[in-house]
């Protein structure tokens, strides 16, 4: 069969498995090989690949868990041509441990519950090259966009902001639909996750988790930059105010 490149999910699922295994590659006969052999080849990422029986087999996941322990910068011998995706990921987890780790536990969540096999895929869950930079993954960007889309929800938010009598704006730059063009703008917002399933964890989302945004600024706090596809609306306003203050600067 022709070679796949493994995708950010799948890396970031080994990653943490060389990671609690101290930095060392497991071999094929590995119970925890066999068991990640089997998560993988059940993603949702790379269509009917999981049908030809040697797509993600334990070979070829014990090597890419060699790959990624000769990675290290402490390994002592040379380093194996993993590429530089695999270098990525094991660079984040060596600056972030404990937030990588989450990640990793919170996409096995996602996929113990089956929720993240239900999520449809989500034209923007990628960046503008069609690759999923963002440090999570590409999986649990998708289930975040997909419950923040569902209508159902976002009428609660609005609801609960409407009985706190707070104006149904945008809380990164305060932009008002309704202001600016009447009945048509009434109640138009979107809602985003304020704070990224990776770090809460894929459970159910509460209003409190939410908050309104314009459709620019929530295409913002979702943009892949830096390897980071998620910002807070108080990250994203204190962006916008830092470039107004920039712009009024006498030395702009």
């Amino acid at each position: 069969m022709a070679q796949i490149s493994w995708a950010r999910d799948e890396l970031l699922l080994a990653c943490a498995l060389v990671m609690e295994n101290d930095w060392r590659e497991l071999r094929q006969n590995d119970v925890r090989v066999q068991e990640l052999s089997d998560l993988l080849r059940s993603l949702p990422l790379h269509g009917n690949a999981a049908v030809d029986s040697r797509f993600r087999s334990r070979n070829s996941v014990s090597r890419k868990t060699t790959d990624i322990a000769t990675a290290h910068p402490d390994h002592a011998g040379g380093a194996t041509k993993g590429g530089r995706p695999t270098q990525n990921v094991v660079a984040d987890f060596l600056a972030d441990p404990k937030g990588m780790l989450a990640a990793a536990y919170a996409l096995r969540a996602g996929i113990a519950s089956g929720e993240l096999y239900d999520a449809p895929v989500q034209p923007d869950e990628v960046d503008e090259d069609g690759e999923s930079s963002a440090r999570e993954g590409r999986l649990l960007v998708r289930l975040a966009l997909h419950r923040e889309r569902d209508r159902g929800l976002r009428n609660r938010k609005i609801q609960q902001v409407r009985r706190l009598n707070e104006p149904i704006r945008c809380e990164a730059c305060a932009f008002d639909f309704g202001a600016t063009y009447g009945p048509l703008g009434a109640d138009y917002i979107e809602v985003h996750h304020i704070t990224p399933l990776h770090v809460a964890g894929p459970s159910e989302t509460r209003l409190e988790d939410l908050a309104l945004l314009c459709a620019n600024c929530h295409r913002m706090c979702h943009r892949n930059y830096m390897g980071e596809a998620w910002r807070t609306p108080d990250d994203l306003r204190e962006k916008i105010r830092a470039v107004a203050r920039h712009a009024a600067s006498p030395a702009s």
